[in-house]
């Protein structure tokens, strides 16, 4: 192609510098605008204590008790049974709880933005949710998605055999990702270099020991099989997240 017939202009993408970067120390104005009632995608007039209190409990825990063993092709069960797949979900969304500043835990769903949705730990448990989208299209804004995987869980477990205390609703969601916790510096998945100082003293508000993982790193500390090591990291991040 001659020179003259090429096009003139660069095709690239470049998002020019931001107030951010000339400005890195500027105050970040939108936490104030995050999960305004403006945005709400239930409207303003939503009560969803109301809206849980006309669900069919029982008809909604005997769909779930049939989808742990409706196997499907595209995500098959492992040994015929989900109920492993959704105690995780359910337990790595009321994991990320953290006793210093409250953040965290499965009360309002946020298993399914990010960071949170993209964590290592996490992997795998987008299709636990997909798994559970035809009940919660079915049941609508009767049950939230943070009521949903926690009853998941339950229901998991008393499919297995075991016996549960009862489950109690009242989790309403979120529609967006938070903006404001901390879950650490680092840049890269699985560090853990800017959390700690002096002999492994964890920083607060930190709760795990790893970015990426709700709790201990199950290898040991820094991937290290070391027992005295990870006993002190686990009676540390328990205590943290308010099971010690």
């Amino acid at each position: 192609m001659a020179t003259e017939a090429k096009c003139p202009f660069h095709h690239g993408s470049s998002p020019g510098t931001t107030n951010r970067d000339w400005w890195p120390n500027e105050l970040n104005l939108n936490l104030l605008h995050q999960h305004s009632s403006l945005s709400d995608p239930m409207g303003e007039d939503f009560n969803y204590a109301e809206e849980f209190k006309s669900l069919d409990y029982a008809a909604l825990k005997k769909d779930l008790a049939a989808l742990m063993t409706d196997s499907q092709d595209w995500w098959p069960a492992d040994f015929g049974h989900y109920g492993p797949l959704f105690i995780r979900m359910a337990w790595h969304s009321a994991g990320t709880y953290r006793t210093a500043d409250g953040r965290g835990g499965g009360g309002r769903g946020q298993q399914r933005f990010a960071p949170l949705n993209s964590w290592p730990d996490n992997v795998n448990l987008d299709r636990a949710r997909r798994l559970l989208w035809p009940i919660k299209q079915k049941y609508g804004k009767k049950i939230s998605w943070a009521d949903l995987m926690i009853l998941a869980g339950n229901v998991a477990m008393e499919s297995m055999g075991f016996e549960t205390f009862g489950f109690a609703g009242g989790r309403p969601d979120v529609w967006e990702p938070d903006l404001d916790v901390n879950w650490g510096a680092e840049s890269t998945w699985l560090g853990t270099d800017k959390r700690y100082s002096g002999e492994r003293d964890l920083a607060r508000p930190f709760g795990a020991t790893t970015m990426g993982l709700i709790y201990v790193n199950p290898e040991g500390p820094e991937g290290v099989p070391d027992p005295v090591a990870a006993a002190r990291d686990i009676r540390e991040t328990f205590a943290r997240m308010a099971m010690n």
